[in-house]
C-alpha cells in the first residue's frame, strides 16, 4: 500500500485482494472455510456496479466516497483488485499520517460459487460476485475478523448474505508531502547541518516509521496456501 499525504488529503493506492489464490481460513456462522476469488470476478462486478463505495472498517456511517464521485478508482489486473483513492476525511488523513492505516478488505455478495474441499476444509471458489464496497482498515481491525459473513435485510424484507473478503494487510510506503511535515522536519535538518558528525544514515533512522507488525504485501502475492 502506497500512502501519499498532502495538506488536506491523502492518496492511497494498493491491492484490495489477490485473485486465484487461497485465503487464510475464514469464519462464518456455519464454520471455517477457505476462499479464492477467480479471475474476472472483480472485472464483471465493476462493469455492473458504477458506484462502489470506499468505507473505513466496513462501516457505512464512515462512507469516504466512491467510484461515482471519482475519488475511488478500481481495476482488476493479473494480480488482483487494485484501488486508488483520494480521501479528504480529516480523521483518515490523520490516521495515515500516524501510520494507523494497515490494509484493505471488501464487502460483496455471491453470484456464482463452486464449493469443494482442500486441505480438509470447505473451499469456496468465487467465480462471480456483486461488489458493494472496499474498506480501508485501521489498527482496530487487526487481527482477522471474528466473522466474515453477515446477513443484511433489504427494504423488501428479504435477507441476503454479505461477505467480508479476507483482509489484505500491506507493507506501507508512506510519503508525507504536506507543508506541516516540511515545517516539522526543518529544525531536524537544520540541527543535522550544524552537527557534521551526524550521518545521513542517522537522519534516515529518525524519519523511519516502524511497520514491522504489518504483513508484507509481497508475501501475500506469492499465492501460498494456508493450512
Amino acid at each position: 500500500m502506497e500512502i501519499r499525504i498532502k495538506d488536506n488529503s491523502v492518496e492511497i493506492e494498493g491491492y484490495v485482494n489477490a485473485i486465484e489464490r487461497l485465503s487464510k481460513p475464514l469464519n462464518s456462522r456455519t464454520g471455517r472455510f477457505l476462499e479464492r476469488i477467480k479471475k474476472g470476478a472483480f472485472k464483471r462486478a465493476l462493469e455492473r456496479n458504477k458506484d462502489v463505495r470506499i468505507l473505513l472498517n466496513h462501516n457505512w456511517r464512515r462512507d469516504l466516497g466512491g467510484t461515482k464521485e471519482g475519488n475511488l478508482e478500481l481495476t482488476e489486473d493479473n494480480i488482483g483488485l487494485r484501488a486508488r483513492a483520494i480521501i479528504t476525511d480529516k480523521d483518515v488523513v490523520e490516521k495515515a499520517r500516524q501510520g494507523g492505516l494497515v490494509g484493505w478488505s471488501f464487502g460483496f455478495e455471491d453470484r456464482d460459487v463452486e464449493e469443494s474441499s482442500e486441505a480438509g476444509m470447505l473451499t469456496r471458489d468465487v467465480k462471480d460476485l456483486d461488489l458493494y464496497e472496499v474498506s480501508l482498515l485501521d489498527r482496530t481491525k487487526t487481527p482477522a475478523y471474528e466473522g466474515t459473513l453477515v446477513n443484511v435485510r433489504s427494504e423488501d424484507g428479504t435477507e441476503k448474505a454479505i461477505y467480508y473478503g479476507e483482509e489484505l494487510l500491506a507493507d506501507i510506503k508512506l510519503r508525507d508531502d504536506s507543508s506541516t511535515k516540511e515545517e516539522e522536519t526543518a529544525p531536524e535538518e537544520e540541527q543535522a547541518n550544524n552537527n557534521p558528525s551526524q550521518t545521513q544514515e542517522d537522519n534516515e533512522a529518525v524519519k523511519d516509521i516502524d511497520y514491522s507488525e504489518v504483513e508484507n504485501i509481497i508475501d501475500e502475492m506469492k499465492g501460498e496456501n494456508y493450512q
